[in-house]
Parts: C-alpha cells; sequence; structure tokens
C-alpha cells in the first residue's frame, strides 16, 4: 500500500487514526496491538507471504535483545559477545540472502562460467530498514543501553507504518518511551493539524513535483540502457532531472513519514534536511538520509576506529564505510561504484578542510558568491554520482557520462529554434546545431521544471523551518533547524487551513497511477 494512493488516504489511514484513538481511552495496550495489527496488515498489502519473515525477526531479535540484556549475561563478557555476534550475523544473512546472494551467484558465473542459480529471490520490502532498526537495537542491548523490554512496544517499534518501508532507522531509546505515555494514546488537535499539513506538504511533493520530472529521467536513462548514443543536453538534462526527482521523491517520503507518525502523538526521527543546499559532500551527508548516516556512523566508522588512528586510517574508514552504504542501497556495482565516489568525495574534502586549516582559514565565515559556488560544485558532484545510482548498470551509467563529457556532440533541441527568435539565427550562424533529440522528448516542459526544482531545492525553506514552532520531528541533524528571519511560520488557522486544503486536494487530483517511491527498492 502507497501513502500516495487513494486507498491509503480514505480508507486505511482514517479508519487506523479513528480505531487508535477511540481504543487508547480505554486501554493504551490494546491500542499499541491495533497499531501493530494496522501495520502488519499495512506491510502485508504488498505481499502477505512475508508478514511471517517480518514477524519472525521481530521475535528472534526480541528474544537475542532479551539475553543480552540479562544480568547473568552481563557479568559474561564472552557470552554476550557470541550471543550479540549470533543475533547480528542471523539478521545480516537474511538481509545477504533476499538482497545479495543473485548478486554474489551472478558475479562468480560471470568470472568462473559456474552456472550457478537459486531462482528467483523477491525483495521484501523495507528488509534493509527494518534490519538495521534491529541490528542497531542489539548493539545497544549489549552495551547495557536497553532501558525497557516490553514485547508489544518493542513489536511496535519495529512494525510501525510511518517508517516501515523507507525509513528513517529508528532508535529505540528515541522512539519505544513514547508507546509508554499516556499523551501518545490522546488525541489532539494540534497533532492532528500538524500532521495533516506535512502529510499534505509531502503528498505534493510527490506527485505534483517529483512525479512531473521523472518522465524526463526515466526516457534519457532508457534511452542509454539501449544503446542509443546521448548529446550533451540529453545526457546532463537526464542526469540533472532524475536528481530532481530523487530529491522531491525522498524528500516527500520523509515529510510523509513525520506526519503520519505525527497523527499518532509520536515524534519519529529527522530525515531529510535540505541537503542541495550543502555547500560540500560532508555536509551533504548529514542532511541527506540522515538516520542511515548516523547509523554508519555510529555503527561502522566509529568501531572501525573513525579518526582516532592516524590520517591514512581515517581515510581507509571513510572509504570503507560508504563502500558498504553503497552495497545497503543495492546489489550491483553501480551502487557499489557509487557508494566508493562518495568515499572518495568525503576523502578530497576532508584533505581540502585539512588543507586550508593548515594555511589558516577561516571555515565558518564564507561569502555570498562562496557559498553560493560551493553549493553549485557540490551540486554537480551529487548529480555526477546519481548517474550510477540510476543506471541500470555500468554500461547504460558510462553511455550516460559519454554525452555529459560531450563525446557525442553537442546539439540543441530543434523546438527551441521556433522560440528563440534573434538569438536562434545568431546561434545558427554561429554554427550552434539544431535537431531532433529523441531521448529528449520534453524539450520545451523540462527546462522549465529544472530551473524550477532547482529553485525550490535550493532557495525554498524547508518543511521543518517552516513548521519549527511545533517541532514535528526528532532533530537528528548536526545543525540548527529554526531560521528567524521567515516570514511565513506555519500556525494552526483558517487561513492556513484553507490553504492546505487546497493543496491536499490538488495533488489527490493528480494522482492518476500508482506511483511508488524511489526508496522502496532499498
Amino acid at each position: 500500500m502507497l501513502f500516495n494512493s487513494h486507498t491509503f488516504i480514505f480508507l486505511f489511514l482514517p479508519i487506523t487514526v479513528l480505531v487508535y484513538f477511540m481504543l487508547g481511552r480505554y486501554n493504551h495496550r490494546i491500542s499499541a496491538v491495533w497499531l501493530i495489527a494496522a501495520s502488519l496488515f499495512f506491510y502485508g498489502w504488498w505481499n502477505p507471504a512475508y508478514v511471517g519473515l517480518l514477524i519472525g525477526s521481530i521475535l528472534f531479535n526480541y528474544s537475542v535483545g532479551a539475553a543480552l540484556a540479562q544480568e547473568n549475561a552481563r557479568k559474561i563478557l564472552t557470552l554476550k559477545k557470541v550471543i550479540l555476534i549470533f543475533g547480528v550475523a542471523l539478521n545480516l544473512c537474511l538481509l545477504g540472502y533476499f538482497k545479495y546472494v543473485n548478486f554474489f551467484l551472478s558475479t562468480i558465473n560471470n568470472l568462473t562460467d559456474a552456472g550457478w542459480s537459486l531462482g528467483s529471490v523477491i525483495l521484501p520490502l523495507g528488509i534493509s530498514f527494518f534490519t538495521f532498526t534491529q541490528i542497531a537495537y542489539l548493539v545497544d542491548a549489549f552495551r547495557g543501553e536497553v532501558k525497557e523490554r516490553d514485547l508489544v512496544h518493542y513489536a511496535l517499534f519495529v512494525t510501525y507504518f510511518p517508517h516501515l518501508i523507507a525509513g528513517p532507522i529508528l532508535h529505540h531509546k528515541e522512539i519505544i518511551p513514547q508507546f509508554g505515555r499516556r499523551s501518545t494514546y490522546t488525541f489532539s488537535y494540534e497533532n492532528i493539524a500538524v500532521g495533516l499539513t506535512i502529510f499534505s506538504l509531502g503528498l505534493f511533493k510527490k506527485v505534483v513535483l517529483a512525479d512531473s520530472i521523472a518522465p524526463v529521467a526515466q526516457t534519457v536513462f532508457e534511452a542509454a540502457s539501449k544503446g542509443q548514443a546521448l548529446t550533451l543536453i540529453e545526457a546532463w538534462s537526464g542526469a540533472i532531472s532524475y536528481s530532481l526527482q530523487l530529491y522531491f521523491d525522498f524528500s516527500a517520503y520523509s515529510d510523509m513519514a513525520v506526519g503520519l507518525s505525527k497523527l499518532f502523538g509520536v515524534s519519529i526521527p529527522l530525515n531529510f534536511y535540505s541537503p542541495y543546499k550543502a555547500v560540500n559532500i560532508i555536509e551533504f551527508w548529514k542532511r541527506w538520509h540522515i538516520s542511515l548516516s548516523r547509523f554508519l556512523m555510529d555503527y561502522l566508522y566509529i568501531p572501525l576506529g573513525g579518526n582516532r588512528f592516524g590520517t591514512v586510517r581515517r581515510y581507509l574508514n571513510i572509504m570503507i564505510t560508504m563502500f558498504l552504504g553503497g552495497l545497503w542501497h543495492g546489489a550491483g556495482w553501480t551502487f557499489i561504484m557509487w557508494g566508493s565516489l562518495h568515499g572518495l568525495y568525503l576523502v578530497i574534502n576532508q584533505a581540502w578542510r585539512s588543507l586550508r586549516k593548515y594555511f589558516g582559514h577561516d571555515l565558518h565565515k564564507p561569502t555570498l558568491i562562496g557559498t553560493l559556488g560551493a553549493r553549485l560544485i557540490t551540486f554537480i558532484a551529487v548529480v555526477i554520482a546519481w548517474v550510477l545510482f540510476r543506471a541500470d548498470n555500468l554500461e547504460s551509467a558510462f553511455a550516460v557520462y559519454s554525452g555529459m563529457l560531450g563525446l557525442n556532440g553537442f546539439v540543441l533541441p530543434e523546438v527551441w529554434l521556433k522560440y528563440s527568435g534573434v538569438l536562434g539565427n545568431l546561434l545558427v550562424n554561429g554554427g550552434v546545431v539544431f535537431g531532433t533529440l529523441p531521448a529528449f522528448t520534453k524539450a520545451l516542459q523540462a527546462p522549465i521544471l529544472i530551473i524550477l526544482l532547482i529553485s525550490i531545492a535550493w532557495f525554498m525553506p524547508n518543511t521543518q523551518q517552516f513548521m519549527q514552532k511545533f517541532k514535528p520531528a526528532i532533530n537528528i541533524y548536526r545543525g540548527d533547524v529554526t531560521t528567524s528571519n521567515l516570514w511565513f511560520k506555519w500556525g494552526p488557522s483558517w487561513q492556513w487551513a484553507t490553504c492546505f486544503a487546497l493543496v491536499m486536494s490538488i495533488s489527490i487530483i493528480m494522482i492518476d497511477k500508482l506511483s511508488e517511491f524511489l526508496y522502496f527498492q532499498f
């Protein structure tokens, strides 16, 4: 079931919210059980067969976590390590089987002609998210940081439908205590107003912004996968369009998850904070998929040694972390190379900062021109990397890169000549070629959309800033999420209610087909 579907908006969500608060008036535990059941139904809507897998994963990890938290286990460090290794290994084996087994087998087959096969393995939705959520729980139980061990609250923590399919990756100490509070099960007009406002913003981003630019990216990358030579305009338009589609698609899901959770009186972590406003790659990863960045930092980079063993080891740890971060996103060489490229970006960024500090530069007082220039450079670097993320295979990615480098020529869409007037004649006389671009079928629509969406991403306030008075999400972004000079901050009023009723109505009208969120595949 999709957040951007009529079934979800008009049936599942209102019924789930209504029954949740009706039961919450009499018994909080039964209300929590209802939300677990609703979340399992939501998950099973895609494929009922994997509901059992999710329940089994929950029971297994809860049992392992309980064993790690036992007083006698705390006294025997070796026993705790064995239990932890067993729990984490089984989680990774489950994830590895569903997500990576065919990739590894196909790699071996390509190298050795072994011909090994396990048949078709369907990837369960959200398995990366609920697996990482529970691995973090086990590690914290090993460290003695788990304070509450209620099975109902733990099951709700894992299955909670606003985050289950595409994040954020939840942390038990931030979420489970909320399920024990009376206020969580008490109906609140403020929570409903805040939640619906944020949900409607996310829905608008998905169906109006992300889905509008998607055909441009799809046409270009499909052409590349078919071996078609892309010109400079085609390749860059496709790469930038996909970058914007992914941006607004993931921003939409992150907003909708926060808004939906707020309806139930629960705050989940902030997972997206204007990453295209970043002025370097380090800042980009503080703003993009924030909960994943936190997980990789706390449970991979720091345990590897972080920056504690010198510069070379630090850079090696960054590369390992981003390599595995790329592999987490998908089983393919494109994802591995995407993660590795970002690792290289981060190493270069760290080295550049160290060099600037060595020469006494003040890194905290940028100029306006410097900020815009750094933002543009960072954006271009991210766009280049997204090509690997989107391409069907390495050959398709290199086909797009060839076009972006201008190796297939520079041709402007012929339709532009009709509207360029004197400028067009000057360009023709100057030797500029106008012609048909098969992979650039949205020749008039694409440039307008690209300029509009980049302007929104770069210069408009984000949802958290717009809703800052109400702190709708747990702030795990390492920076300030407020802005004092924003004059149109949201507040409960009939004017804002009318505005967002219109936004919601436009979005619902534009839901003409089911369009999955891009992060569902991870």
